[in-house]
């Protein structure tokens, strides 16, 4: 074989950017995918340290099957990260029993401080809707540096609650406390305020959601037993299984508080009659919020339903002369009182 320098020459050249984009501080190939088996491994100790916590919270014992169960890893994985953990001292084994240690459970807060911040950036900055806050803020709260959790704190007002009435622990780890009591334990005529939604398992959640039922809004129970949870809200009538009605919170009002029997939604105001605007549900937030207000869906405002849309949605409504589209969805988080009703 002949000795060609300037083909040797080349494939030094060659070799040599091949090596640069492999081997490149920060963004070569193999720094990249360290980077990614790292974060991997970050992911995997994280959500066990969030599904300790939380299952520490309702006194159950975890083992590796539960873990092995209720997470998307292998077995394999699963327990070598277990092991490092350990070592770690971020949890401890008690028999067969997976505990987090004082390290552990400090840092389990600050992943759902992660979470919970998300959802509330969700749900006060954007559009996305709630059935996807969950699932973005548990891709997010993965990658949030202690820095950027204190950023976003300040920016939504250093919230206490999420969007869902669960508790925002503080850059210390600082819970707020709430009393409550599930809808399912409640008896009958008894008042209160919703509080909390529990946004696990999804199933559940997803049909609380499809019951259209809102965070903040009075209630009064009607009927508990055995089958079924039925109660008023906001001028409408509700019906859940007790499983379901189990995983919604209620702080229980010593007086009646709330007049709750005038209130309804615009929804299910009829085309022949007229009511007052009381104000808007909690359940309507930032861009929302601020465009039903800036339309003049203020409290005080009286308003009719201008026209029938035939397919039934959206529907026109008559306010300070102007006709607004809504459509349901909308309108039923806009609180009225209707002016046939009012005495």
């Amino acid at each position: 074989m002949i000795y060609n320098p300037i083909t040797a020459l080349v494939s030094f050249f060659g070799i040599c950017i091949l090596l640069f984009f492999v081997f490149r501080p920060k963004k070569g190939i193999y720094f990249l995918l360290k980077k990614a088996y790292s974060q991997k491994d970050k992911i995997i100790m994280e959500d066990i340290l969030k599904y300790l916590y939380h299952n520490q919270m309702s006194d159950n014992s975890i083992t590796t099957n539960d873990l092995t169960n209720a997470l998307n890893f292998s077995n394999s994985i699963l327990i070598e990260n277990l092991k490092k953990m350990m070592e770690n001292e971020l949890l401890v084994l008690d028999k067969d029993n997976y505990k987090l240690t004082p390290k552990g459970n400090e840092y389990a807060l600050q992943i759902i401080r992660a979470h919970r911040l998300w959802e509330k950036y969700l749900s006060e900055k954007t559009g996305f809707d709630k059935e996807e806050w969950h699932e973005r803020a548990e891709e997010k709260e993965h990658e949030l540096s202690a820095n950027e959790m204190n950023q976003l704190s300040n920016l939504l007002g250093n919230p206490k609650f999420d969007p869902h009435g669960d508790p925002i622990p503080t850059s210390k780890g600082k819970i707020a406390r709430r009393k409550g009591i599930p809808l399912s334990s409640l008896k009958e005529n008894t008042i209160g305020k919703i509080i909390h939604i529990e946004d696990e398992p999804d199933v559940i959640y997803k049909q609380i959601l499809a019951e259209n039922i809102h965070l903040y809004s009075t209630i009064r129970v009607i009927e508990n037993n055995s089958n079924r949870i039925v109660f008023h809200s906001e001028g409408e009538q509700f019906i859940l299984a007790p499983i379901v009605a189990g995983n919604i919170t209620v702080l229980v009002f010593e007086k009646e508080q709330i007049n709750e029997e005038n209130i309804a939604r615009l929804s299910s105001l009829n085309l022949s009659e007229k009511a007052k605007i009381v104000g808007l549900s909690k359940e309507c937030r930032g861009e929302n919020r601020r465009r039903l207000l800036d339309l003049g869906f203020v409290k005080g405002a009286v308003i009719a339903v201008d026209l029938l849309n035939p397919l039934g949605d959206p529907k026109a409504y008559l306010i300070k002369g102007t006709a607004i589209a809504l459509r349901e969805n909308q309108a039923s988080k806009i609180l009225i009182t209707k002016i046939n009703d009012e005495k």
